[in-house]
Protein backbone atom coordinates (compact mmCIF):
# COMPACT_ATOMS: atom_id res chain seq x y z
CA UNK A 1 0.00 0.00 0.00
CA UNK A 2 1.55 3.62 -0.98
CA UNK A 3 2.11 6.04 1.94
CA UNK A 4 -1.11 8.17 0.27
CA UNK A 5 -2.99 4.75 1.65
CA UNK A 6 -1.84 4.65 4.75
CA UNK A 7 -2.40 7.88 6.01
CA UNK A 8 -5.90 7.56 4.67
CA UNK A 9 -6.31 4.80 6.46
CA UNK A 10 -5.00 6.70 9.34
CA UNK A 11 -7.10 9.49 9.21
CA UNK A 12 -10.12 7.51 8.86
CA UNK A 13 -9.25 5.22 11.64
CA UNK A 14 -8.64 8.51 13.95
CA UNK A 15 -12.04 10.08 12.45
CA UNK A 16 -14.35 6.98 13.81
CA UNK A 17 -12.07 6.47 17.16
CA UNK A 18 -12.92 10.57 18.02
CA UNK A 19 -16.63 9.99 17.15
CA UNK A 20 -17.37 6.81 19.36
CA UNK A 21 -15.20 8.74 21.86
CA UNK A 22 -17.13 12.46 21.57
CA UNK A 23 -20.53 10.48 20.56
CA UNK A 24 -20.12 8.84 24.35
CA UNK A 25 -20.80 5.44 22.80
CA UNK A 26 -21.35 2.73 25.39
CA UNK A 27 -21.30 -0.61 23.88
CA UNK A 28 -22.32 -2.39 27.45
CA UNK A 29 -25.41 -0.61 26.63
CA UNK A 30 -25.93 -3.80 24.24
CA UNK A 31 -26.69 -5.92 27.48
CA UNK A 32 -30.14 -4.29 27.61
CA UNK A 33 -31.04 -6.15 23.83
CA UNK A 34 -33.16 -8.36 25.36
CA UNK A 35 -35.16 -5.35 26.36
CA UNK A 36 -35.93 -5.20 22.60
CA UNK A 37 -36.97 -8.73 22.31
CA UNK A 38 -39.27 -8.47 24.85
CA UNK A 39 -40.99 -5.61 23.44
CA UNK A 40 -41.16 -7.71 19.81
CA UNK A 41 -43.15 -10.27 21.51
CA UNK A 42 -45.48 -7.51 22.33
CA UNK A 43 -46.61 -6.55 18.96
CA UNK A 44 -48.22 -10.46 18.95
CA UNK A 45 -51.65 -11.66 17.77
CA UNK A 46 -51.69 -8.88 15.17
CA UNK A 47 -54.86 -6.75 16.15
CA UNK A 48 -56.53 -5.86 12.88
CA UNK A 49 -59.48 -4.24 14.28
CA UNK A 50 -58.41 -1.23 13.26
CA UNK A 51 -57.59 -1.83 9.84
CA UNK A 52 -59.58 0.11 7.97
CA UNK A 53 -58.68 3.29 9.35
CA UNK A 54 -54.68 1.88 9.17
CA UNK A 55 -55.61 1.70 5.54
CA UNK A 56 -57.02 5.42 4.91
CA UNK A 57 -54.21 6.59 6.41
CA UNK A 58 -51.60 4.72 4.79
CA UNK A 59 -53.70 6.30 1.36
CA UNK A 60 -52.91 9.85 2.43
CA UNK A 61 -49.25 8.97 3.21
CA UNK A 62 -49.22 8.14 -0.48
CA UNK A 63 -51.55 11.02 -1.41
CA UNK A 64 -49.30 13.90 0.69
CA UNK A 65 -45.87 12.00 -1.27
CA UNK A 66 -47.81 12.44 -4.98
CA UNK A 67 -48.74 16.28 -4.76
CA UNK A 68 -45.76 17.21 -3.07
CA UNK A 69 -43.50 15.64 -5.70
CA UNK A 70 -45.89 15.77 -8.73
CA UNK A 71 -46.53 19.61 -7.75
CA UNK A 72 -42.35 20.14 -7.81
CA UNK A 73 -41.77 18.57 -10.81
CA UNK A 74 -44.23 21.02 -12.63
CA UNK A 75 -42.40 24.02 -11.45
CA UNK A 76 -38.76 22.17 -11.84
CA UNK A 77 -39.13 21.87 -15.36
CA UNK A 78 -39.17 25.20 -16.58
CA UNK A 79 -36.80 25.81 -14.26
CA UNK A 80 -34.67 23.31 -15.28
CA UNK A 81 -33.92 24.52 -18.79
CA UNK A 82 -33.80 28.40 -17.25
CA UNK A 83 -31.32 27.00 -14.75
CA UNK A 84 -29.09 25.10 -17.95
CA UNK A 85 -26.16 26.85 -19.65
CA UNK A 86 -27.13 25.44 -22.99
CA UNK A 87 -31.03 26.92 -22.43
CA UNK A 88 -30.97 29.49 -19.80
CA UNK A 89 -32.36 32.95 -21.93
CA UNK A 90 -29.26 35.21 -19.81
CA UNK A 91 -26.29 34.35 -17.90
CA UNK A 92 -28.19 36.38 -14.81
CA UNK A 93 -30.77 34.19 -14.68
CA UNK A 94 -29.05 31.19 -14.98
CA UNK A 95 -26.99 32.23 -11.62
CA UNK A 96 -30.46 33.14 -10.00
CA UNK A 97 -32.11 30.29 -10.93
CA UNK A 98 -29.32 28.20 -9.56
CA UNK A 99 -28.71 29.64 -6.49
CA UNK A 100 -32.53 29.47 -5.84
CA UNK A 101 -32.02 25.71 -6.32
CA UNK A 102 -28.66 25.75 -4.49
CA UNK A 103 -30.36 27.31 -1.31
CA UNK A 104 -33.61 25.29 -1.43
CA UNK A 105 -31.77 22.29 -1.82
CA UNK A 106 -29.67 23.21 1.50
CA UNK A 107 -32.71 23.28 3.72
CA UNK A 108 -33.77 20.54 4.72
CA UNK A 109 -37.55 19.30 4.60
CA UNK A 110 -38.10 19.01 8.35
CA UNK A 111 -36.87 22.63 8.79
CA UNK A 112 -38.87 23.78 6.02
CA UNK A 113 -41.89 22.25 7.66
CA UNK A 114 -41.21 23.41 10.65
CA UNK A 115 -41.50 26.88 8.83
CA UNK A 116 -44.87 26.37 7.82
CA UNK A 117 -46.41 25.08 10.98
CA UNK A 118 -47.48 28.35 12.29
CA UNK A 119 -49.08 28.90 8.96
CA UNK A 120 -50.75 25.94 8.31
CA UNK A 121 -50.33 23.89 11.81
CA UNK A 122 -49.36 20.15 12.18
CA UNK A 123 -51.77 19.27 8.74
CA UNK A 124 -50.89 17.63 5.78
CA UNK A 125 -50.68 20.70 3.51
CA UNK A 126 -47.60 21.61 5.82
CA UNK A 127 -45.99 18.45 4.74
CA UNK A 128 -46.82 18.99 1.09
CA UNK A 129 -45.61 22.66 0.53
CA UNK A 130 -42.18 21.17 2.36
CA UNK A 131 -41.90 18.23 0.28
CA UNK A 132 -43.01 20.79 -2.23
CA UNK A 133 -40.10 23.16 -1.99
CA UNK A 134 -37.42 20.59 -1.12
CA UNK A 135 -38.34 18.54 -4.48
CA UNK A 136 -38.44 21.21 -6.49
CA UNK A 137 -35.01 22.32 -5.61
CA UNK A 138 -33.73 18.75 -6.45
CA UNK A 139 -35.86 17.98 -9.23
CA UNK A 140 -34.50 21.30 -10.86
CA UNK A 141 -30.75 20.46 -10.46
CA UNK A 142 -31.21 17.13 -11.66
CA UNK A 143 -33.12 17.71 -14.81
CA UNK A 144 -30.85 20.95 -15.65
CA UNK A 145 -27.88 18.41 -15.47
CA UNK A 146 -29.74 16.36 -17.79
CA UNK A 147 -30.81 19.51 -20.14
CA UNK A 148 -27.04 20.45 -20.32
CA UNK A 149 -26.02 16.92 -21.52
CA UNK A 150 -28.95 16.43 -23.86
CA UNK A 151 -27.54 15.64 -27.55
CA UNK A 152 -27.16 18.65 -29.79
CA UNK A 153 -28.13 16.75 -32.68
CA UNK A 154 -31.92 16.56 -32.40
CA UNK A 155 -31.76 20.38 -31.44
CA UNK A 156 -29.55 21.70 -34.36
CA UNK A 157 -32.24 20.04 -36.48
CA UNK A 158 -34.92 20.96 -35.32
CA UNK A 159 -33.64 24.90 -35.31
CA UNK A 160 -32.72 24.40 -38.85
CA UNK A 161 -36.57 24.39 -39.46
CA UNK A 162 -36.49 28.33 -37.71
CA UNK A 163 -38.28 26.76 -34.81
CA UNK A 164 -38.01 29.59 -31.59
CA UNK A 165 -36.49 28.91 -28.58
CA UNK A 166 -39.82 26.95 -26.53
CA UNK A 167 -39.95 24.26 -29.52
CA UNK A 168 -36.12 23.72 -29.88
CA UNK A 169 -36.59 22.70 -26.02
CA UNK A 170 -40.23 21.14 -26.84
CA UNK A 171 -39.00 18.91 -29.97
CA UNK A 172 -35.04 18.71 -29.30
CA UNK A 173 -34.33 17.99 -25.51
CA UNK A 174 -37.49 17.40 -23.61
CA UNK A 175 -37.34 13.57 -25.72
CA UNK A 176 -34.26 12.85 -24.97
CA UNK A 177 -34.62 13.79 -21.06
CA UNK A 178 -38.03 12.12 -20.88
CA UNK A 179 -37.34 8.42 -19.58
CA UNK A 180 -34.91 9.98 -17.01
CA UNK A 181 -37.04 12.48 -16.24
CA UNK A 182 -39.53 10.00 -15.28
CA UNK A 183 -36.66 7.89 -13.25
CA UNK A 184 -35.79 10.77 -11.22
CA UNK A 185 -39.32 11.60 -10.48
CA UNK A 186 -40.23 8.31 -9.28
CA UNK A 187 -37.11 7.92 -6.84
CA UNK A 188 -38.17 11.51 -5.19
CA UNK A 189 -41.61 9.99 -5.18
CA UNK A 190 -40.49 6.95 -2.94
CA UNK A 191 -38.59 9.68 -0.54
CA UNK A 192 -41.20 11.24 -0.34
CA UNK A 193 -43.69 8.94 1.15
CA UNK A 194 -40.74 7.67 3.44
CA UNK A 195 -40.51 11.28 4.67
CA UNK A 196 -44.11 11.79 5.00
CA UNK A 197 -43.84 8.81 6.99
CA UNK A 198 -41.73 10.39 9.47
CA UNK A 199 -44.20 13.56 9.41
CA UNK A 200 -46.90 11.52 10.38
CA UNK A 201 -44.63 10.42 13.04
CA UNK A 202 -44.84 14.43 14.49
CA UNK A 203 -48.52 14.98 14.14
CA UNK A 204 -48.84 16.28 10.63
CA UNK A 205 -51.51 12.84 9.34
CA UNK A 206 -51.13 9.63 8.01
CA UNK A 207 -50.24 6.11 8.91
CA UNK A 208 -46.70 7.58 10.43
CA UNK A 209 -49.32 9.66 13.06
CA UNK A 210 -51.34 6.13 14.09
CA UNK A 211 -48.55 4.09 13.80
CA UNK A 212 -47.03 7.09 16.28
CA UNK A 213 -50.56 6.93 18.74
CA UNK A 214 -50.72 3.53 18.83
CA UNK A 215 -47.06 3.47 20.38
CA UNK A 216 -48.38 6.02 23.10
CA UNK A 217 -50.75 4.72 23.96
CA UNK A 218 -49.55 0.95 24.51
CA UNK A 219 -51.38 -0.55 21.48
CA UNK A 220 -48.70 -2.64 20.55
CA UNK A 221 -50.61 -5.33 18.62
CA UNK A 222 -52.13 -2.38 16.32
CA UNK A 223 -48.89 -0.81 15.91
CA UNK A 224 -47.88 -4.37 14.49
CA UNK A 225 -50.76 -3.91 12.00
CA UNK A 226 -49.60 -0.70 11.44
CA UNK A 227 -45.79 -1.61 10.75
CA UNK A 228 -47.12 -4.39 7.93
CA UNK A 229 -48.55 -2.20 6.29
CA UNK A 230 -46.03 0.30 6.04
CA UNK A 231 -43.34 -2.18 4.77
CA UNK A 232 -46.27 -3.83 2.40
CA UNK A 233 -46.28 -0.40 1.26
CA UNK A 234 -42.48 0.21 0.73
CA UNK A 235 -42.18 -3.12 -1.40
CA UNK A 236 -44.75 -1.78 -3.15
CA UNK A 237 -43.44 1.31 -4.02
CA UNK A 238 -39.96 0.12 -4.71
CA UNK A 239 -41.24 -3.00 -7.08
CA UNK A 240 -43.79 -0.10 -9.30
CA UNK A 241 -40.44 2.08 -8.94
CA UNK A 242 -38.39 -0.77 -10.52
CA UNK A 243 -40.85 -1.44 -13.18
CA UNK A 244 -41.75 1.89 -14.44
CA UNK A 245 -38.26 2.80 -14.52
CA UNK A 246 -37.10 -0.57 -16.77
CA UNK A 247 -39.64 0.21 -19.34
CA UNK A 248 -38.64 4.02 -19.70
CA UNK A 249 -35.06 3.55 -19.65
Amino acid sequence: MKRGGFLAAAVVIAATAFSVWDAELNLSDISDIGNSFDFLERLWPLDFSMVTHSLKETLLTVEIAFLGTISALVLALPLAFLGARNTTTHRSVYTGVRTLLTFLRSVPELVLALIFVPTFGLEPLTVIVALFLHNTAVLGKLLAELVEAADPGPQEAVASTGARRLLVSLYGILPQIFPNLLSHYFYRFEVGVRSSLLFGAIGAGGIGDVLFLHFKTFEYSAMAVDILMIMVLIWVLDYAGAYFRAKVI
